[in-house]
């Protein structure tokens, strides 16, 4: 009983501090927006009258205070209604739940393939130390960090679909088809892409978790038990390396979202970081501000997911 009311307490403390973050966010945005040069009626048309445009900005409230403006933003976004897009006129909850499964689809697929990647690589190399391979492997690390995104990703296009022709080059699907095998087609390219924005720093986390393991007193007494290496590796060692892996993972969450504007628009996937871009294009401020909260709100429960985790992991972690 006490265990259960522990973590209600902690889950209850770490989701109101995740709802001041995101209100903070959303705020910020939103101020910033509505003091940038013409403000949200600048994407109004040019071609109406001076009686027409006060008309419409009054009917958009936009003749009102930024502040007051604000809190009653605020107030519909706590019932689910975010605004509606200047644009298109839609609103900006619907416009960005069209996009957001794609983009959950992309940047969860690119994580999962830099943990399977990233883990494997990291323990070679604490397992290699200062050897040829674990000098070659910090290198390719050091190379990947170094590589623009775009870049990237146009080289990975011109070589697999422009000359090989053997994947898409973008999109989702492929016109008249929407099976499972083309659509993970239409994934390759842009999910390798995504991955290498992560992908070294997984793997020098886990490189440098695994040698300061390794050193532990417990290894070296799991050891000379003559414990087989296999079970002191996976058993003792690995699940500890674990810990600050996970927390690593936690903080690169938002890079990974931050990735996806350049990758989404480089292969023209359907997904939120083309939206991001094209809001910002086209000065549709209300969905600029619609992004940053969805976009603030995964941040915050990839935090508290990884906070959950760290506890399951490490015993010695209270949750508290």
């Amino acid at each position: 009983m006490v265990v259960g009311e522990e973590v209600g307490r902690f889950l209850a403390q770490r989701i109101a501090a995740g709802a001041l973050v995101v209100v903070f966010v959303s705020a910020l945005t939103f101020f910033f927006v509505n003091l940038s040069p013409g403000g949200p009626s600048s994407v109004m048309r040019f071609d109406v009258t001076a009686e027409q445009r006060a008309t419409l900005i009054h009917n958009m409230g936009l003749d009102r205070p930024v502040p007051e403006r604000y809190i009653a933003w605020l107030g519909g976004a706590v019932r689910g209604d975010l605004g509606t897009s200047l644009l298109t006129d839609e609103p900006v909850a619907s416009r960005i739940g069209d996009r957001l499964p794609n983009t959950i689809v992309l940047a969860g697929t690119a994580l999962g393939l830099s943990l399977l990647i990233g883990i494997p690589m990291g323990v070679i190399q604490a397992l290699r130390r200062n050897s040829w391979l674990d000098h070659a492997l910090t290198f390719a690390s050091a190379l990947g960090l170094s590589v623009p995104v775009f870049w990237l990703g146009i080289v990975l296009i011109l070589v697999f679909a422009v000359n090989l022709h053997l994947l898409p080059s973008a999109g989702v699907v492929s016109v008249g088809s929407d099976s499972i095998g083309d659509r993970l087609a239409h994934l390759v390219l842009p999910c390798l892409v995504l991955a290498s924005t992560i992908l070294p720093t997984i793997v020098r986390y886990t490189r440098s978790a695994m040698i300061e393991v390794l050193t532990q007193e417990y290894i070296r007494t799991a050891t000379a038990k003559g414990l087989a290496p296999r079970i002191v590796l996976y058993v003792h060692a690995l699940r500890n390396a674990f810990i600050p892996v996970t927390s690593a993972v936690g903080a690169l969450v938002p890079r990974l979202l931050g990735g996806t504007v350049v990758t989404e628009a480089v292969f023209g996937w359907p997904g939120m970081g083309r939206l991001a871009l094209e809001a910002a294009n086209g000065r549709d401020y209300p969905l600029v501000v619609g992004i940053a909260v969805v976009v603030a709100a995964i941040a915050v429960a990839s935090s508290l997911a990884v906070d959950v985790l760290y506890a399951r992991l490490d015993p010695r972690v209270r949750l508290a």
